[in-house]
């Protein structure tokens, strides 16, 4: 059973063992400017940039992106731009970092939101009403204050909000649902994450943007937490099961325990007509 649900897997994450990173940097910004040549009312990119390897890889190819529909289609600025949110909970710690990252990224617009307040608030009314936040809790909160943010601005500026999603975070289930899960496109998804390192390194990017230990960074009792002391495997695992390499029994359990505990994540909501129902179902029965 095992060996079957790693091959279902591998063709759902549509990883490939082996890259050609300048055809997947050209594949990811063919797909962003066909999807605004295909959506005449987009007039803006809108990603959040957390000075991480995700969002640093997305934000440089998005604004590549804008700035070859601007030349081709002879827009200006205002018909099409690449927006850059920056969405501090108060102080960030590796600010430094994010401001960076959007050194090299020049995008168009950079915009700077605090979701401190608001999520403070939110937790503050909770309370309020005998309903204590735990820090984990609070941590998915911030990940919704950010996207919340994000689409009120793409909903000003006639924009879509970019996903950072990419294969070796969707199998694991490793972001907040209706958070940063939450987006309207996802250029990212086929890659892994050594893969996404390796088109940074083509496109110039700094070592210490592709080499910087991965953090979700949400909670406050755990600041700076490494995923994959979070997941309890590292990504090097991850990307040689989504490549087909060979990975260790625990490793492998580990991989397929998030990945169908968090099955639910990679649905749209559920009706009673759609599979994911059935096949619940079915195991209860």
């Amino acid at each position: 059973m095992s060996q079957s649900l790693r091959q279902q897997i591998i063709e759902q994450m549509k990883v490939k063992p082996v890259i050609d990173p300048e055809a997947e940097i050209r594949r990811s910004i063919e797909f962003m400017k066909d999807y605004a040549r295909q959506h005449t009312f987009l007039k803006a990119f809108v990603l959040g940039i957390s000075g991480g390897q995700d969002s640093t890889l997305l934000g440089k190819l998005a604004q590549l992106a804008v700035e070859e529909l601007r030349e081709e289609m002879m827009y200006d600025q205002s018909e099409m731009q690449f927006i850059a949110v920056r969405l501090p909970y108060g102080e960030q710690r590796d600010e430094a970092d994010a401001q960076a990252v959007l050194d090299w990224i020049q995008p168009d617009r950079c915009v700077t939101v605090d979701i401190k307040p608001s999520v403070d608030a939110l937790v503050h009314v909770l309370a309020q009403q005998n309903i204590a936040m735990s820090d984990f809790n609070k941590g998915n909160i911030k990940a919704r204050e950010r996207m919340v943010a994000q689409y009120a601005i793409a909903g000003e500026y006639a924009g879509v909000v970019l996903g950072t999603d990419h294969s070796a975070e969707n199998i694991t289930g490793f972001f907040t649902k209706h958070g940063d899960g939450a987006s309207d496109i996802n250029p990212l998804f086929r890659l892994n994450k050594r893969q996404g390192a390796q088109l940074l390194e083509v496109l110039g990017a700094p070592e210490s943007f592709y080499k910087k230990i991965p953090t979700a960074d949400l909670e406050d009792d755990k600041p700076g937490l490494a995923d994959s002391e979070k997941l309890g495997v590292s990504y090097e695992a991850i990307d040689d099961y989504l490549e087909g390499r060979e990975v260790s029994a625990e490793d492998q359990a580990t991989i397929e325990s998030w990945y169908l505990k968090t099955d639910h994540k990679r649905h749209l909501p559920i009706t009673v007509f759609d599979d994911f129902y059935k096949k619940m179902n079915k195991q209860k029965g």
